[in-house]
């Protein structure tokens, strides 16, 4: 059980705010004395103090469930992780030949028309119906399967170029994907793969969603990995190193006209308007995404 507390996230904020400006020499003795003096406030908010949190069941809500919700809303404008991750797997894509690509967990498209529009043979794959029937809408020349990242519907040595973007934190098992993408890959042929940054959900916990079979709030199980484990499983099945980015949240103002999350949820944590120098310190300019581009040894291999 997991009890999420909209005051105890402020707090937390707070702290975090306090670490990084230690870390980072940032926190003069002004801003030291201003953190104390919200955290003070904050206890003393009646609202905050009377507002009862959420306890969620973790693991109770499938993959599918949060991306069938998400379908619709996915591409919205404002959210940071596919504003930050998006420029940068594009630079890497402008830089390989064109050649025949899959874009596994393909969602809605997004890369996939990109990949489309750049000459490639695209295949797209994902196990979500819902996000496939809205790449459909997008594209409806394109190849596009359901499937597993598991078991690609594609033969060995199909594809110069693979694409993977922010769905490997859904794998328990990376190595397991990893190997999947170097069967379908020929010699020499490039993966790039996006990922939610490890320290995402130290600063934006995941958010409970719907109820789940006993009607209460779930939340869905996420593998955040440091950034070794992508090296540990991908360098055995002899990918090489070409690129790694961690792109950062961009600097933004925090008020009380900021926009809320897109996507829905069953509790919201849009409370960073209440403490805006303090969700500034904390979450402005921390990695949201990792961004890999490997090569896989053989014949056109550097």
């Amino acid at each position: 059980m997991t009890y999420l507390s909209p005051l105890g996230y402020l707090l937390g904020l707070e702290g975090a705010a306090l670490l990084r400006g230690f870390r980072e020499r940032s926190a003069d003795q002004a801003f030291v004395e201003d953190r104390i003096a919200e955290i003070r406030r904050l206890l003393d908010t009646p609202e905050l103090a009377d507002t009862e949190g959420v306890t969620a069941i973790p693991g109770a809500i499938s993959t599918a469930d949060v991306y069938e919700d998400w379908a619709p809303h996915y591409d919205a404008p404002g959210n940071t992780m596919i504003d930050v991750e998006q420029p940068v797997v594009r630079r890497i894509l402008d830089g390989l030949p064109v050649g025949a690509a899959l874009d596994a967990a393909c969602g809605t498209g997004r890369h996939t028309a990109y990949l489309h529009r750049l000459g490639h043979r695209v295949t797209g794959c994902d196990a979500s119906p819902d996000m496939l029937a809205r790449a459909r809408e997008r594209l409806p020349e394109v190849d596009l399967r359901e499937g597993d990242l598991h078991q690609l519907p594609l033969p060995d040595g199909a594809v110069d170029t693979v694409v993977c973007a922010l769905a490997l934190t859904h794998v328990p098992d990376l190595a397991a994907v990893l190997a999947e993408f170097a069967r379908v890959l020929r010699p020499g042929g490039h993966l790039v793969i996006s990922d939610a940054h490890f320290l995402v959900p130290y600063l934006s916990p995941t958010l409970p969603r719907r109820p789940g079979p006993d009607g209460r709030p779930t939340l869905l199980t996420e593998h955040h990995r440091p950034l070794s484990a992508y090296l540990s499983a991908a360098l055995p099945l002899g990918f090489q190193v070409r690129h790694c980015e961690e792109p950062r949240r961009p600097r933004r103002s925090l008020d009380a006209g900021a926009a809320p999350d897109p996507l829905p949820t069953h509790m919201s944590w849009d409370l960073l308007h209440r403490c805006p120098e303090a969700s500034a310190a904390a979450l402005d300019e921390s990695p949201v995404a990792v961004v890999w581009h490997f090569q896989l040894e053989g014949s056109g291999a550097e």
